[in-house]
């Protein structure tokens, strides 16, 4: 696919500078000119109400007050982008023509909440110069397998054929392309509809391997697979062209919304192919979520990815240290941003190695990342530790490396 990026523009509308709050006359252009460009992110999930809201069935008042308080410890944090999960099992955190309204905001499925969540969210992380990207887990329909519980209106109950019911949760089946199609038109929705700046999808795709289970598409193989070497050549073909397909669409209506992906971290092992990073993970994308991450990136299919390396520097089986510069290489010379993702939840777990009890880990971090040029940003899961940082370690950070505001790359 052949298309022009941000990067290749020469020049910023005044439209975009002053979205970020930089101002349009002389002083806003002295400002926005002296000002760095860094993407500094933070996920905000909303998948079992690990983020927000902070349990389902508050009022609206209740929920417009919660975020905007993991809004304000954004801007606080001078931070720029907020992640919000807005489709994370087959709902709506708007008013779809789709999907049922999610279960995380009233308790019930398909229940109005009463209100816009996503046109409140956008119109206040503008307000606070914060960009917005619309966060969407393209194929997990529910953190269960029974149908019957889903609303009697959901695609998964009008289509039971395009259900798999796997490892505890159900998925909507990757290769059906009446499915692929339906998906790209859910979530597509909420991207023509309301002033996002991004579209994000995160690490789950095919789902993580359960051991003793096996995802059961083989009739699906049977009628759509036989151009393929083996299945898992065409599982790889579907979520390939989910990208590719999704990444078109956005460009044909908003060229300027940015299209982005966080996979986990380690594409394949070095073990496995000698273009893999130097680490024995026990999960591989490209091997078993049927996710060929280097090479969405190699493509230009997406705009930016944020591989989620969540370990500590001389993790023993994933380094910190060596994947960062791997996924450096990977996107050097390409149209695509690197934008590290950093395990903030993990600082001051007590389950956690050493690493994790020092308050400095995750500004080690970013010290070696700018090592690096090609690493243009980092971001942060999730939203509730950047609010309540138990260990001071994102203080930490915005101390060492965040002395002022910054714009996210467009």
């Amino acid at each position: 696919m052949v298309r022009m990026t941000r990067r290749r523009f020469t020049a910023v509308g005044a439209g975009a500078v002053t979205a970020l709050g930089f101002g349009t006359g002389r002083a806003g252009a002295a400002e926005a000119a002296g000002t760095p460009t860094e993407f500094r992110g933070v996920w905000a999930a909303t998948v079992a109400n690990i983020d927000w809201p902070s349990r389902p069935g508050l009022t609206p008042d209740r929920q417009r007050a919660e975020l905007l308080v993991l809004l304000d410890s954004a801007a606080t944090r001078r931070l720029n982008v907020v992640l919000l999960q807005i489709r994370p099992t087959a709902d709506a955190f708007w008013p779809s023509r789709y999907e049922p309204w999610s279960e995380y905001l009233t308790g019930t499925q398909g229940r109005d909440p009463g209100w816009d969540p996503l046109a409140f969210a956008v119109r206040e992380a503008h307000r606070r110069n914060l960009h917005l990207h619309g966060w969407f887990n393209p194929y997990r329909i529910a953190n269960h397998t029974d149908p019957g519980r889903l609303v009697s209106s959901h695609p998964a109950r009008v289509h039971p054929d395009w259900a798999v019911p796997y490892g505890g949760k159900l998925y909507y089946n990757p290769g059906l392309p009446d499915v692929r199609r339906f998906v790209q038109d859910a979530m597509l929705d909420a991207v023509f509809r309301y002033d996002l700046d991004g579209v994000h999808f995160d690490d789950y795709f095919y789902p993580y391997p359960v051991a003793g289970q096996e995802f059961d598409d083989a009739a699906a193989y049977r009628r759509y697979g036989g151009a393929f070497p083996d299945r898992g050549a065409w599982r790889r073909d579907n979520i390939d062209r989910l990208v590719r397909e999704t990444g078109e669409r956005i460009k044909r209506r908003k060229r300027r919304v940015r299209f982005g992906v966080s996979p986990f971290a380690v594409w394949r092992n070095k073990t496995t192919d000698p273009r893999g990073s130097d680490t024995r993970a026990g999960v591989q994308t490209y091997d078993d979520l049927y996710a060929d991450t280097r090479k969405w990136v190699r493509e230009g299919w997406i705009d930016y990815v944020v591989p989620q390396v969540y370990w500590h520097i001389g993790n023993a089986a994933a380094d910190y240290a060596t994947l960062v510069p791997w996924w450096a290489g990977t996107v050097h010379g390409t149209d695509v941003d690197l934008y590290i993702g950093e395990a903030l939840y993990r600082q001051g777990d007590p389950a956690q190695p050493a690493p994790w009890q020092d308050p400095a880990e995750l500004s080690r971090h970013l010290t070696l990342c700018r090592r690096h040029r090609d690493v243009r940003g980092n971001v942060y899961f999730s939203a509730r530790q950047v609010r309540d940082d138990p260990i001071g370690a994102m203080a930490r950070v915005v101390g060492d490396h965040y002395p002022r505001r910054a714009r996210p790359p467009r």
